[in-house]
C-alpha cells in the first residue's frame, strides 16, 4: 500500500469550515486540529509505513486525527470511524473536509496501529502530541506515578502443556532440513502437530511422571539439534521459549529423570501464546496474569507524559 495524501484545497460550497468555526468555541480541541493538523501529522511524516507502489492508503494526516480524537473521546475503533463519517466537526478537524469527504472501515485504525508497531517510531503520534501540550505550557517538572493490572487474554499454562507447546512451535518455524533432523531427535510418540495437553492418565503418579521425563528428553533433544547453529530468527525465537521452559519448570533427578521443579521460577513465562504475559501481584491478598501497566502524568494538566 503506497502513502495516501489528504487534500490540499478546500471546496468554498462543502468545506466543513464555515458551519464549525462559527460555532464551535476558540479553545475546542477541533478548532485546535483544524488549525495545526496539516503540521503535527503530515502525511509525509509516515511515508516510511508505506511502500512506493499500491494502493493509496486512507491519509495518515486524517487517521491520526480521529486516533486522537479517539483518545481523547474515550470510544472503540468502530465508533471512531462512525464519528468520522457523521460529525462535521470530526472533519472539519482533519482539515476542514467536505461533508461528503468519504468515511473508512474501523480495520484503518487497526492497521495503522500495527504499521506504527513495526516502525523505528511507533509512538510518533503521542509524541508529537506531548510535544504541542510542552510547547503550550501544558507540561511542568512535576510527575504522578501509578500502575494498573493489565489481564491477559490467553489462559495459563500448566507445565506440560508449557513444554509440548513450544516444541510445537518450534517445529512448525523449522525449515524442512532441520524439521527432519529434529523429528529424529524427538523419541515420544507424538507427532507435535497441534499445541494442546497430550493424554494421559492423569490419576497413575507412574504415567505422569514418566510423560514429564519423555517430553523433557524430547525437548532437550531438539536444543540438542540446534546448539551452535546459525538459526534464523524465527527458529531462534523458538528455541530460545522451549529452553525458558525447559529451565524454569523442570529438573533432573539424581538418576537422571526429569521432573517438574519444586519451586517457582522468577519471571516465570505462563503462556507459550503469550511469552511476555506474566502471574502478577496488585496486592499481597489479590492476583493476576498478564502485565503491569505504568503511566506517569502530568499532576496540573493530567496530560499523561509517559506509558
Amino acid at each position: 500500500m503506497s502513502l495516501g495524501r489528504a487534500p490540499t484545497h478546500e471546496d468554498l460550497y462543502r468545506s466543513t469550515r464555515e458551519l464549525c468555526e462559527s460555532r464551535l468555541p476558540e479553545r475546542s480541541i477541533f478548532r485546535l486540529l483544524a488549525a495545526k493538523a496539516h503540521e503535527l501529522f503530515p502525511d509525509d511524516s509516515f511515508a516510511d509505513l508505506y511502500v512506493a507502489n499500491g494502493r493509496p492508503s486512507i491519509a495518515p494526516r486524517i487517521v491520526s486525527v480521529v486516533m486522537v480524537l479517539q483518545r481523547y473521546s474515550g470510544m472503540s475503533d468502530r465508533e471512531a470511524v462512525d464519528a468520522f463519517a457523521f460529525d462535521a466537526r470530526w472533519k472539519y478537524a482533519a482539515g476542514a473536509l467536505d461533508f461528503d469527504h468519504p468515511g473508512f472501515v474501523h480495520t484503518v485504525l487497526v492497521e495503522m496501529r500495527e504499521r506504527l508497531r513495526r516502525s523505528k517510531r511507533p509512538n510518533r503520534i503521542f509524541e508529537t502530541v506531548l510535544d504541542a501540550a510542552r510547547g503550550a505550557g501544558l507540561v511542568g517538572r512535576k510527575r504522578v506515578l501509578d500502575s494498573t493490572a493489565l489481564y491477559d487474554a490467553v489462559a495459563t499454562q500448566d507445565t506440560v502443556t508449557l513444554v509440548r507447546s513450544a516444541l510445537v512451535g518450534l517445529l512448525a518455524v523449522a525449515s524442512e532440513p532441520l524439521l527432519v533432523e529434529i523429528r529424529r531427535a524427538l523419541k515420544r510418540d507424538d507427532d507435535y502437530a497441534k499445541p494442546g495437553k497430550p493424554s494421559c492418565d492423569w490419576e497413575d503418579v507412574k504415567a505422569r511422571a514418566a510423560l514429564v521425563d519423555t517430553l523433557a528428553c524430547d525437548g532437550y533433544g531438539a536444543l540438542a539439534v540446534l546448539h551452535e547453529r546459525a538459526l534464523d530468527e524465527r527458529v531462534k525465537q523458538g528455541a530460545e521459549l522451549l529452553a525458558t521452559v525447559l529451565g524454569q519448570d523442570l529438573e533432573k533427578r539424581e538418576d537422571g529423570v526429569f521432573r517438574i521443579a519444586r519451586r517457582v521460577a522468577e519471571d516465570r513465562v505462563i503462556s507459550t501464546v503469550d511469552p511476555e504475559a506474566r502471574h502478577g501481584h496488585k496486592t499481597a491478598a489479590r492476583g493476576f496474569d498478564g502485565y503491569k501497566g505504568h503511566v506517569s502524568v502530568d499532576p496540573d494538566s493530567e496530560i499523561i507524559v509517559a506509558t
